[in-house]
C-alpha cells in the first residue's frame, strides 16, 4: 500500500485543484480563525465542490476546542468525512462529538517525548484516527502548522492503536525519510507546501505527494 497523504490548510482554488491533481487522499479545511489558513464554511463548501466526485479526496475539518454550534455550522454548509480535533479536547469530548454528529473523529496529539504517546491508549476507544504532531513550542501561537518536527524515531516500531498520520515540519525534501524513520502509514502537511505563510504552492504540493507516495507503507503498520 502507498502512504496516505493529507494536504491541510487548503484555502484557495489553486491549492484545492493541485491537491486533487496530485492524488492527495485528503484535504484539510481549517476552521480556526487565528490561523492564516482559516476558511469560513461557505469558502470550504465552494472549494470542496471543485473536486470531481470520482476523484474526491476526503474532506477533513480542523477544529480547535470547538463548540457544538461551530461544528454544526460547518456541517450545514458541507459534508465532512472526518472531524479533526486539534485542541485540548478530552477523550470524553471526542466521544461526544463523534456520537452527536455521526462523523469519524481524528484526534491530534502533540509529541515531544516518548511519554506523550501514552495518551494514545486513552483516546483510542473513542476516535477513528490519530494525527501525531510536534508539540508546539512555548513561543508558538498556533496548536499546529508551525513547521516544527518531533523525533520521528519515537514512533518507530510502536503499535499505534488506530490509523495515524505524521505531521510537523514535513517537506517534499524530508517526507520520505520521515516515513522511513517513523513508520508512519500516512502524512499530513501544511506549512511545508507553502510559498509564504498561509499560501499554498501548487508545485510543492505535487512534489510532496509524489515523494510520499513513492514510499511503501512500512511493514510494522
Amino acid at each position: 500500500m502507498t502512504v496516505f497523504v493529507k494536504i491541510c490548510g487548503v484555502n484557495d482554488a489553486a491549492a484545492m485543484d493541485a491537491a486533487v491533481a496530485a492524488g492527495a487522499d485528503a484535504v484539510g479545511f481549517v476552521f480556526y480563525p487565528p490561523s492564516p489558513r482559516a476558511v469560513v464554511p461557505a469558502q470550504a463548501a465552494a472549494l470542496s465542490a471543485r473536486a470531481p466526485q470520482a476523484a474526491a479526496p476526503l474532506r477533513v475539518g480542523l477544529f480547535v476546542d470547538p463548540t457544538d454550534a461551530q461544528i454544526a455550522a460547518v456541517l450545514t454548509a458541507l459534508r465532512l468525512d472526518l472531524i479533526q480535533l486539534h485542541g485540548a479536547e478530552s477523550p470524553a469530548r471526542c466521544a461526544e462529538i463523534r456520537e452527536r454528529f455521526g462523523t469519524p473523529v481524528m484526534k491530534a496529539l502533540g509529541v515531544a517525548q516518548a511519554d506523550d504517546l501514552e495518551a494514545l491508549a486513552d483516546y483510542a476507544p473513542v476516535v477513528d484516527r490519530f494525527l501525531l504532531d510536534a508539540k508546539p513550542s512555548p513561543a508558538a501561537t498556533l496548536p499546529g502548522g508551525n513547521a516544527e518536527a518531533f523525533d520521528w524515531t519515537l514512533t518507530a516500531g510502536r503499535a499505534v492503536p488506530r490509523p495515524w498520520l505524521l505531521a510537523g515540519g514535513l517537506t517534499p525534501e524530508n517526507v520520505a525519510r520521515a516515513i522511513r524513520e517513523s513508520g508512519a502509514p500516512g502524512v499530513d502537511v501544511s506549512s511545508g507546501v507553502e510559498r509564504m505563510r498561509g499560501v499554498k504552492d501548487s508545485a510543492l504540493i505535487a512534489r510532496f505527494v509524489a515523494a510520499a507516495k513513492a514510499r511503501a507503507t512500512p511493514r510494522n503498520e
